[in-house]
C-alpha cells in the first residue's frame, strides 16, 4: 500500500499507536499510521474507489505528473488531522479536555471528508449535473455524510452513533450545508478538517503540498509552522502573530494554483469537452441517476470515461467522438479572455455564449450558441473580496491569553489591494469558426465595458496554431 518514497516532512506518532497501527509510506508525509476502526473504513470497496479518481480530473492531460489520487489525499488529511488534534492535546490537554472520542472523531472526518466526491475534480457537480438536474443542490460534502452512514450500515462497522453524527458535522462545517452541531463544546475541533470559520485547514494543508508537488511546482508553504504554533483560546484555533505571513502564504499559494493548474485554459477545453460528452452520454448511461442513492452512486468514478470510449453503441456516438477529440488533441479552440473590472466585481452577471452569439457582426459567419463554450473563472482567497486575514485571530506568544485579529494596514504594502479575480474565457468548439468568436467576444467586452480584450487574442492562422499547442 502506497510508494516508498522520501519525505520532506517527519511527522512522529507515539510508540504506543504504532505498535497497534498498520501504516504506508506517503509521499508527502512519510509513514501515516492507520488505527484499527479507520482501517474498516479504508478497506471497503467505496473507499477504495477513491484510488480510481484523480485528485485534479484532466489537469493531468496537462500537467503530466498530476495522477494522484483521492485516495492518497484522504490518507493525508486523516494523517494531518490526527497530528493537528495530538499536538493541541500536549500542549494544552489538560484545559480543553481533549480525549480518545475526539482525536479519532477528527481523525475519521479527515478520511472521510472526500468519500462522496464525484468523478473528474469538481466537474461533475459544477458543470455536468446543473445541466442534466433541473435545479440541483447537490454536493459532495453532503454526498460524503451519505456515504458514511450507508458505510456503517452495509459493514456493520461497531462504531458509536455520536462519534458518526460528529464526524459528518465536521464534514459539513465549511460547507452551505453545515449542520447544527450536537454539542456547543469543544467547538476548535471543527477547525481542524474542515473550516468554516476562517479557512485554515488541514484539507488545504495536504492538498497544496501535494498538488504543488505533482505538478512538478515549487511550494514555500510550510504547513508544520503552523500545526507547531497554533493554539485554542475562547474554543477557536488561534495562531501565533509572527506567523501571519505563512498563513497569507497558504492563501497566496491556492490562488496560485488556481490560476496555472486548476484553470489552466488547456485543462478548462478538456473539462468543457467531458462535460459535454457526460451530457451527451447520461440519457443512456443514466449517469446522474447515480447521485439518489449511495448503494449506486460509489459505483461511479473517473474510469466512466472508458466506458464511453469503448463502448459501440450507436446511443453513445456523440459522446464517444469528443472523448476521441480529446486523445487525438483536436480540442475546443481557446479564443480569448479579459478580467472583469476591479469595479465590476459587485454587479457582475455571467456570461453565456448566448451573450457572445448576440454580439456578433451582421454578415459573414452566423454563430450558433452550441458553437460557444463560455467559462467564468472566479479565483480569490477563500473569503470572495475580502481578505482571509481578517477572519484569523492571532495571539503575540504562548503565555498570552489573547486573541486579537491584525489589520491590513499592519501587515504589508506589498498585499494586494483586491483579493478576488473574475476571468471570463471563451471557446471555440469547431477550428475554423475561432476567428468569428474572438471577433463576437471583443464585441461583447465593449458593449460591456468600453474595452478591448488585449491578450491571446487569434487574429492569423498562425497564431491560432501556436494557441493550441501546449
Amino acid at each position: 500500500m502506497g510508494a516508498c518514497l522520501n519525505s520532506d516532512v517527519s511527522l512522529s506518532p507515539s510508540p504506543t499507536s504504532c505498535r497497534f497501527s498498520k501504516h504506508i509510506h506517503d509521499n508527502v508525509h512519510g509513514n501515516i499510521y492507520l488505527d484499527p476502526l479507520s482501517l474498516r473504513f479504508i478497506d471497503t470497496e467505496q473507499f477504495q474507489r477513491l484510488r480510481d479518481l484523480k485528485q485534479l480530473g484532466m489537469t493531468s492531460m496537462v500537467y503530466p505528473g498530476a495522477v494522484h489520487s483521492r485516495f492518497e489525499h484522504s490518507l493525508g488529511v486523516y494523517w494531518l488531522a490526527g497530528e493537528s488534534i495530538e499536538k493541541l492535546k500536549n500542549y494544552q490537554g489538560m484545559e480543553l479536555g481533549i480525549d480518545k472520542f475526539d482525536i479519532q472523531t477528527v481523525k475519521l472526518a479527515g478520511l472521510l471528508h472526500d468519500i462522496g466526491h464525484g468523478p473528474f475534480s469538481h466537474l461533475f457537480e459544477r458543470q455536468f449535473l446543473p445541466r442534466v438536474v433541473s435545479g440541483s443542490h447537490w454536493s459532495h460534502e453532503k454526498m460524503s455524510a451519505n456515504m458514511v452512514d450507508y458505510m456503517v450500515d452495509e459493514h456493520h462497522i461497531d462504531v458509536d452513533p455520536e462519534m458518526i453524527k460528529k464526524v459528518k458535522e465536521m464534514i459539513l462545517a465549511s460547507s452551505e450545508f453545515a449542520l447544527p452541531r450536537s454539542s456547543s463544546e469543544k467547538s476548535f475541533l471543527y477547525d481542524i478538517v474542515a473550516n468554516g470559520r476562517n479557512g485554515v485547514d488541514v484539507d488545504k494543508f495536504d492538498y497544496i503540498v501535494r498538488d504543488s508537488r505533482a505538478c512538478g511546482l515549487g511550494c514555500n508553504f510550510e504547513f508544520q509552522r503552523l500545526l507547531d504554533t497554533m493554539q485554542v483560546l475562547d474554543d477557536e484555533i488561534c495562531y501565533r502573530a509572527k506567523e501571519y505571513l505563512t498563513i497569507h502564504k497558504l492563501f497566496a499559494t491556492r490562488a496560485d494554483l488556481h490560476r496555472t493548474v486548476y484553470t489552466h485554459p488547456k485543462v478548462q477545453a478538456i473539462e468543457l469537452m467531458v462535460a459535454d460528452a457526460l451530457v451527451e452520454a447520461n440519457n443512456y448511461l443514466e449517469v446522474s441517476s447515480h447521485i439518489l442513492n449511495p448503494s449506486e452512486y460509489w459505483k461511479l468514478d473517473d474510469t466512466i470515461i472508458k466506458t464511453i470510449e469503448t463502448s459501440p453503441s450507436k446511443e453513445l456516438k456523440e459522446a464517444r467522438e469528443l472523448i476521441l477529440r480529446i486523445r487525438r488533441r483536436n480540442l475546443y479552440q481557446f479564443c480569448n479572455e479579459y478580467a472583469v473590472p476591479k469595479d465590476e466585481l459587485e454587479n457582475f452577471k455571467k456570461v453565456t455564449a448566448q451573450d457572445i452569439i448576440c454580439s456578433q457582426n451582421n454578415g459573414g459567419v452566423t454563430l450558433k450558441e452550441e458553437d460557444v463554450a463560455v467559462c467564468n473563472v472566479k479565483i480569490d482567497l477563500t473569503r470572495g473580496k475580502h481578505n482571509p486575514l481578517e477572519s484569523i485571530n492571532f495571539f503575540k506568544d504562548f503565555e498570552s491569553k489573547e486573541k486579537f485579529t491584525i489589520s491590513e494596514d499592519r501587515i504589508s504594502h506589498l498585499l494586494p489591494a483586491c483579493y478576488q479575480d473574475m476571468i471570463v474565457r471563451v471557446y471555440s468548439k469547431r477550428p475554423e469558426l475561432v476567428e468569428a468568436i474572438s471577433e463576437a467576444f471583443e464585441n461583447f467586452q465593449m458593449k460591456t465595458y468600453g474595452i478591448k480584450p488585449q491578450v491571446h487574442s487569434t487574429p492569423d492562422k498562425k497564431k491560432r496554431r501556436y494557441n493550441s499547442c501546449i
